[in-house]
């Protein structure tokens, strides 16, 4: 109405300025947009679809390549327990070569401290726990790392969705998440690309404590077990500091077959077969 009873002259400047001001002040981003809640949400969905399994296992063919291209292969199994309220339990067991046959590995994760991690080396018939100062350190000569074999617990990070992109044909988030353990973890950050459709991270960049690039994991084979859970035929990590590269392998998947704590203790580590 105050519009509507201004000269015409008035009414033009009005309608001028009111547009020039439109321009210059965008409206404040909504809450959804914020890059670091939008990258935590991200960081929760992945982890919701991936609730309720129970408890699984799974072989695995881990191939180490060194920088020459030279190869040397392991057989393994896995298995793992869901745990309510806390991160998940996980046994690894080493089937060949003779060298490494009988070792087994025990991780507890947390959400909140320190994971607890033990090694069992048949050789010395001994278990070894693992200090959380050593998680950066390579998990059997592999280029994996204990911290990366460990399940990825939300609140083990703080995370920012960085952009939109196209990966592989995937339309995927970018997002980075931060150690929250600064002190213990080899990473200063991480990038990953998890698709929109099923939350299913493709490839992961790892950055050393000076950010400068030092791995990169490529993830491949998705399928669906249960019509909900989806797991990776591959993941192949590649050392660009080092130029070897560690390739594991999975098949067999098997869910819900009756697995308990009594199955992940220190006495199970000895008894593995």
């Amino acid at each position: 109405m105050l519009l509507l009873s201004l000269p015409d002259t008035r009414k033009r400047l009005l309608v001028m300025l009111l547009a020039v001001f439109c321009i210059a002040v965008p409206p404040a981003p909504t809450r959804a947009e914020d890059p670091v809640e939008k990258g935590l949400a991200i960081a929760r969905e992945t982890d919701l679809r991936g609730k309720g399994f129970q408890d699984s296992t799974a072989d695995m063919l881990m191939t180490l390549r060194n920088r020459h291209g030279e190869e040397s292969i392991r057989e393994i199994r896995i298995r793992t327990l869901e745990v309510e309220g806390d991160g998940d339990k996980s046994l690894t067991i080493f089937d060949s070569p003779l060298d490494v046959k009988g070792t087994a590995f025990l991780n507890y994760t947390h959400k909140v401290g320190d994971d607890d991690q033990w090694l069992y080396l048949p050789a010395l018939k001994r278990v070894k726990r693992i200090s959380s100062r050593n998680k950066s350190g390579s998990f059997m000569g592999s280029e994996f790392s204990y911290e990366d074999i460990a399940s990825q617990e939300i609140e083990k990070y703080t995370y920012k969705w960085l952009r939109d992109e196209i990966y592989e044909g995937h339309d995927c988030f970018v997002s980075e998440r931060y150690p929250v353990d600064t002190q213990n973890s080899g990473y200063s950050r991480q990038v990953a690309w998890v698709d929109k459709d099923e939350y299913r991270a493709w490839k992961v960049e790892y950055y050393d404590r000076k950010d400068y690039l030092l791995k990169t994991l490529e993830i491949s084979g998705y399928q669906q077990y249960l019509d909900r859970y989806w797991r990776a035929a591959a993941m192949n990590m590649v050392n660009h500091q080092t130029g070897k590269s560690t390739l594991l392998q999975f098949s067999n998947y098997r869910f819900r077959t009756g697995l308990t704590d009594k199955d992940f203790n220190e006495n199970s580590l000895k008894r593995a077969r």
